[in-house]
């Protein structure tokens, strides 16, 4: 089945998945291959500092993704498009892409989505769990602490269905429980 191109798609696998912050006519639940949801991004502004960076979600290469995918009206096409871009290209740690979604009942749409650029500073790569939940334990930024950022999007996959087992374990360890138990 051909991707259609005429309705404008928005891929969220991070806080666009519970917070878009644009209006939107319709929503499911999305797939898309070729890229895996990762905590991979040092975080300078939004969960963290110059000083203190945290880690936020970025797509990276390789697999697949389960997120949200927000189909925007034409009326508010330019509005939403220009909100994302002062939100996620902040720092030019994403980068813009047009990706083939697939939804629940079959339809291909393509979507904009914001993909990790590898080259950049800000990329954290691969981390361990306890490396991830080390930084995000102790980051906080103009958006608030890192860990509810963290513990937000664990939320919302498991309400969504989506198993994301690395980062429920970051999730885990970063959660108030853990916490207590360690000091």
């Amino acid at each position: 089945m051909a991707c259609d191109m005429d309705e404008f798609w928005v891929f969220g696998y991070g806080s666009l998945m519970w917070n878009p912050g644009f209006p939107y006519v319709e929503r499911h639940v999305a797939r898309v291959h070729g890229f895996r949801r990762s905590l991979c991004i040092r975080s300078t502004a939004h969960r963290g500092t110059v000083d203190q960076p945290g880690l936020v979600m970025g797509l990276d290469r390789g697999g697949s993704c389960r997120g949200m995918a927000f189909r925007v009206d034409d009326k508010d096409r330019a509005d939403a498009i220009d909100y994302l871009r002062k939100r996620e290209l902040i720092t030019n740690v994403y980068l813009e892409r047009i990706v083939p979604i697939a939804l629940p009942d079959g339809r291909r749409m393509r979507a904009v989505t914001y993909v990790v650029d590898r080259q950049h500073p800000q990329y954290a790569g691969s981390l361990s769990v306890e490396e991830a939940a080390s930084v995000v334990l102790r980051s906080h930024g103009q958006s608030g602490p890192n860990d509810a950022y963290v513990l937000n999007t664990v939320a919302q996959l498991k309400q969504m269905g989506i198993r994301d087992l690395w980062l429920e374990a970051v999730g885990a360890a970063v959660s108030p429980k853990a916490a207590q138990a360690a000091d």
